[in-house]
């Protein structure tokens, strides 16, 4: 925090405290309580985006934003399909994910829909707002198509096997994205 205050500035040294006192503060406690905790935990999940251009530019833009979005709304297919797979570790360890306390899977198969269908549009974003071109728009369309589509596998199925792959897509998905938003710049 000190070395982000005296280079980059106090606002990515800001973002940077928020994000720690948020995980360690409301986030972890938060665990023990509430099947929230995973929504809330996506709020400091999704801020190193920001402190990286904080960091950068000494200022959060739309862009910035974007980046935080496609993060959050990334993180809840990705923990989801984790909790799906470790529910009873979960249960025993008394954390309160969705699958624990909604055992038929239903709640979680939603979430996993709904956020990962808002993704989609979020993660074409960058594109509009000059941060990437055509090839990034057209590989996030089929990124963000498959990952649906797995969602959507997993909702209807709602088992160990679909939500293996929702996990092992979902961490592929990101640096996927990034790397061609990169390449695609």
């Amino acid at each position: 925090l000190v070395q982000l205050a005296a280079g980059p500035g106090l606002l990515a040294a800001g973002i940077a405290l928020g994000t720690l006192a948020s995980y360690a503060l409301v986030y972890t406690p938060l665990k023990r309580r509430s099947s929230l905790a995973t929504l809330v935990g996506g709020i400091p999940g999704a801020l190193p985006p920001l402190i990286g251009w904080a960091a950068g530019r000494g200022e959060l833009t739309p862009e910035a934003w974007v980046l935080f979005a496609i993060v959050f709304l990334w993180q809840m297919p990705h923990f989801l399909a984790i909790a799906w797979l470790c529910r009873e570790d979960y249960a025993r360890a008394g954390l309160m994910m969705l699958p624990v306390v909604e055992p038929d899977g239903r709640s979680t198969a939603q979430q996993v829909v709904l956020y990962a269908a808002v993704l989609l549009p979020v993660s074409l974003l960058p594109a509009v707002l000059g941060l990437a071109g055509r090839l990034y728009t057209v590989a996030a369309l089929v990124l963000g198509l498959g990952f649906l589509g797995l969602g959507v596998w997993f909702g209807l199925q709602r088992n160990r096997d679909t939500a293996r792959r929702l996990f092992l897509a979902s961490i592929a998905y990101l640096p996927l994205l990034w790397g061609l938003m990169l390449w695609d710049h």
